[in-house]
């Protein structure tokens, strides 16, 4: 985790900051955390699966590409999660809907 926030404060602006948005798993939050000057994590409440966008993105590629299968190896795994995602980067549209929270919008 250390180096994925080193690496991401390269890329944020000079003038900016950035705030990251993440669960609560136990490397989001170690002790160990070096956290670079320039970002702020923002934690989502415990046991809230439903606000991470992430884990929403996840669940859908799961439910229309994913689920109902029997894999035949592990290759086979890795072909159909990249086949899931080249279907949906090829949808932003979806994308964007699937974060979408209708309670937060007009703020």
């Amino acid at each position: 985790m250390n180096l994925h926030l080193a690496e991401f404060s390269q890329v944020v602006a000079p003038d900016a900051h950035a705030a990251l948005l993440m669960d609560q798993a136990g490397w989001h939050i170690s002790g160990k955390l070096d956290l670079p000057a320039n970002i702020s994590i923002v934690l989502l409440p415990p046991k809230s699966p439903e606000l991470n966008p992430t884990e929403n993105t996840w669940q859908f590629m799961s439910d229309n590409w994913l689920s109902n299968r029997v894999f035949k190896s592990a290759d086979d795994i890795v072909d159909h999660c990249c086949t899931a995602w080249n279907n949906l980067v090829a949808r932003p549209w979806r994308i964007m809907s699937i974060g979408t929270r209708d309670w937060a919008n007009g703020f």
